[in-house]
Formats: C-alpha cells, sequence, structure tokens
C-alpha cells in the first residue's frame, strides 16, 4: 500500500533531469549519505552550487535511518532548501536494489528512482528482472536505472572480486529490451577505497563510451564506484588513528571526459565518507572534552559541503 508519492516529497523523477544534462553537456553528482549532517551537507552544496542532485540511499542506509523516517526526513530538508528560495531538482534513488519486493517497498515510501542490480545473472536474466522492474515503476511514475557488466571492489552491498567492461553492443540490445530510463556501466571505475594502488595511472575506456553514443545517441549513462579518494583525507584519517590502506581513486580529469560523452550521472559514496570521518576522528582528537554532539558533528558537515561544493565546480558543472 502505497504511502507517499514522491511529489509530496518535493521529489522529482530523474527523466528532466537527465535531458537537462544531455542537452547541457555536463553530469548530475549522486551522492550517498546515512544520516541527517550527510544529507544537509549534500543539499547544502547542491544549493551553493545552484546543481540538480540525485540522493543515493542503499538498502543498509535505509535501514539504518528507518523506512518511516527517511520519507520524512528527505521532506522536511527540502522544504529547508525551498525556504530558502533554492529551486534545484533533486531525486532520491534506491542505489543497488536486488529485491523486487525491497524495490517496490522503496517505491511506496516515496523513492523516485530505483536501480535495479541483476548484473550477477546472465544477460537474459538480467533483461528480464530489469524489465519487471521498468514495468512496476511506471506505476508510479518513477525512473529506473539498470547495470550491465561487473564493477570491482566493496561498498556497501556491493562486492565483487572480479570485473569486466561493458560489451557496447549489450549495452544497447539492454536499453532497447529492458526500457531503463539509464544504465550503469563498467568501464574502469571501481568501488570503495581501495580503488588502485599508488603509482597506478587509472583511465576509463572512453572508448566504450563513444561507441555506444555512435549507437544509440545522447542516452543517460551511469558511472558507479567514482570518488576521486583524495590523498589529504587519506593521510588526516591516518593521522588521527584510522587505519586504511594507501589508494587512489578515479582522476577528477577522467571524469570531466565522460562527463563530455554521455557520462548524465556519476555516483560518489566513498569520497563522502572519507572526507567525513577523518574530519570526526581531527575533531575528537582536539578536542577530547567535548560531549556536545552539534559540536562535534558540526566541523565534520562542513567540511564535507566545502568539500562536495569543489568537486561539484570541478567535474559536474551543472545548470
Amino acid at each position: 500500500m502505497k504511502k507517499y508519492s514522491y511529489k509530496e516529497l518535493g521529489l522529482e523523477n530523474t527523466r528532466e533531469m537527465f535531458k537537462r544534462a544531455n542537452e547541457g553537456g555536463y553530469s548530475i553528482p549522486a551522492f550517498n549519505f546515512c544520516n541527517m549532517e550527510q544529507l544537509q551537507a549534500i543539499l547544502e552544496a547542491c544549493v551553493e552550487t545552484d546543481s540538480d542532485v540525485i540522493l543515493q540511499i542503499s538498502a543498509s542506509a535505509r535501514k539504518y535511518i528507518g523506512k518511516e523516517l527517511l520519507p520524512l526526513m528527505i521532506k522536511g530538508a527540502i522544504e529547508e532548501i525551498r525556504a530558502k528560495g533554492s529551486k534545484i531538482s533533486v531525486a532520491l534513488n534506491l542505489d543497488h536494489g536486488k529485491e523486487v519486493d525491497m524495490i517496490k517497498e522503496c517505491l511506496d515510501y516515496g523513492f523516485s528512482s530505483v536501480m535495479i542490480d541483476a548484473s550477477k545473472y546472465e544477460f537474459e536474466k538480467n533483461v528480464e528482472i530489469t524489465k519487471s522492474v521498468v514495468k512496476l515503476a511506471k506505476e508510479y511514475d518513477a525512473s529506473v536505472e539498470g547495470e550491465i557488466g561487473i564493477i570491482s571492489g566493496v561498498e556497501d552491498e556491493h562486492s565483487s572480486d572480479d570485473s569486466h567492461f561493458t560489451r557496447p553492443k549489450e549495452a544497447i540490445e539492454f536499453i532497447e529490451k529492458t526500457g531503463v530510463d539509464s544504465l550503469a556501466i563498467a568501464i574502469g571505475t571501481a568501488h570503495g577505497a581501495h580503488k588502485f594502488k599508488p603509482g597506478e595511472d587509472p583511465k576509463l575506456r572512453l572508448d566504450i563510451l563513444e561507441e555506444i553514443k555512435e549507437k544509440i545517441g545522447s542516452y543517460p549513462i551511469v558511472l558507479h564506484g567514482s570518488s576521486s579518494v583524495p590523498q589529504e583525507y587519506i593521510k588526516k584519517f591516518k593521522e588521527f588513528g584510522g587505519e586504511v590502506k594507501d589508494a587512489i581513486g578515479i582522476p577528477d580529469e577522467e571524469l570531466k571526459k565522460a562527463s563530455k560523452s554521455i557520462v548524465t550521472k556519476i555516483n560518489v559514496d566513498t569520497d563522502g565518507r572519507l572526507v567525513f570521518t577523518s574530519c570526526l576522528r581531527e575533531n575528537l582528537k582536539n578536542n577530547p572534552k567535548e560531549m556536545d554532539l552539534k559540536k562535534i558533528l558540526e566541523y565534520p558537515r562542513e567540511e564535507m559541503k566545502k568539500f562536495y561544493s569543489e568537486k561539484i565546480r570541478n567535474i559536474f558543472k551543472t545548470n
């Protein structure tokens, strides 16, 4: 039984957002969050840069916040930015949804977009499952993201030791058979903080993007696992007691190139976690007597906002 319409929460689906992005030659940031401070940081950064945004929630983050609390939290956050005069478009997307029943529940609770990740299955099975979700989402006027190809790494619900690049011919066939509004493909990104080792030179397979573009035109393509893993925050994380392996992420310049092609949505999760937790560790270490949670959490929230504001200006260049 439907509890909320996404429009009642102040949300939009991603179709018009993607259309504007494709026409404007930019990508929309898709930022994950799991608490109020992260949500505030994301929206404040997007308001400051006048950027549309896709808020992303994994199944575990939704469970952590609470399925009844989440839609009201989103509604309140959007009303807050509207009261300040912002007109940016905001979508709420389920990240890496794997069970159709859970996807339906998210739609019932006001998600304006859902991702069905059936990429672990053989091609035809992936098509079958994804097509069923597209049909379901039409009842809610919600948008659907599918995935083809395997992206390595570990992050929340996603875990894979394997990876293989998306074949352009299969991607085009998948889009035509399923009717998905956007498609996540594998062209060299990776989930989690440990994407590449220091000294490596990560490059995206932009030729795959161009081949898809030649065949299908300006279709919304999605990149998962696109955090840059900034080294200053890796250093800070370690300096204030954290343990993390040396690692590097996807260079901003590579993401800029992808954005100028047909990549319309770029997912960033690890960077937000890294900035927030490293600054939280720093704040606790430097203020050992502080017990006021507002003061403890305000600094990492503000630093996350600053980081995302800069990332939007450097990579996404929206609106």
